[in-house]
C-alpha cells in the first residue's frame, strides 16, 4: 500500500518555499498551501511540518490514497489533487480509467474516490497505461485554464513541471 513520505518528499520538491505572486488565484502560497485556500494558515511563518499535516488530513486521506497499491500512481493522484483539487483529480483518474480499462466495464465518474475506483485502479492491467492517461488529461486541464485566462500561461512551464515521466 501507498505511504506518504515519498510521496510528501517529491511534493515538497516541486512546492517551493513562500511566493506571493499578484497573478496567482491562490494568493500568498508556502510549500503550495494558498491563503485562499487555508485563510486562517500563517502562510508566510508556516512549517514543513504544518504543511505534512494539512497535506495528509486534507488530500492523501480523503484521497484514500493509502489503500492504492501502486506508489507511483498513488502519488501521481496526490500531487494532481494538491495542484488541480481533490474533486478535479477524482474526475480526472476516473476518466483515465474509463478511457484505458478496455475491456472491463466503466466507473461511474462522480469526482469520489470511493472503494469502486480504488478497486478498479488496483485492478487496472496497465499502471503505467493508466499514469499516461492520467498525465494527459493533467495536461489538457492545464492548457484549458490557460486558454480560459490567458495571463495564467506564466505559470504554465511549473505546471507541467508536475506531468511527471515516472517508471510506473
Amino acid at each position: 500500500m501507498a505511504q506518504i513520505r515519498p510521496a510528501l518528499e517529491k511534493l515538497f520538491g516541486v512546492e517551493g518555499g513562500y511566493v506571493n505572486d499578484p497573478d496567482d488565484a491562490g494568493g500568498e502560497t508556502r510549500y503550495g498551501i494558498s491563503k485562499r485556500s487555508y485563510p486562517g494558515e500563517d502562510i508566510k511563518h508556516l512549517t514543513l511540518d504544518r504543511a505534512a499535516q494539512i497535506y495528509e488530513r486534507d488530500f492523501w486521506n480523503p484521497l484514500r490514497l493509502s489503500d492504492i497499491q501502486n506508489q507511483v500512481i498513488a502519488e501521481e493522484i496526490f500531487d494532481t489533487g494538491v495542484n488541480c483539487g481533490s474533486g478535479t483529480v477524482a474526475r480526472l483518474v476516473q476518466e483515465a480509467i474509463n478511457l484505458t480499462n478496455h475491456p472491463a466495464p466503466d466507473i461511474t465518474v462522480d469526482g469520489n474516490i470511493g472503494p469502486v475506483t480504488i478497486a478498479a485502479i488496483n485492478n487496472h492491467k496497465s499502471p503505467r497505461t493508466l499514469y499516461k492517461a492520467l498525465n494527459g488529461l493533467q495536461f489538457a486541464l492545464y492548457r484549458d485554464i490557460v486558454k480560459a485566462k490567458p495571463a495564467q500561461e506564466k505559470f504554465m512551464r511549473s505546471w507541467l513541471s508536475r506531468v511527471y515521466e515516472a517508471e510506473v
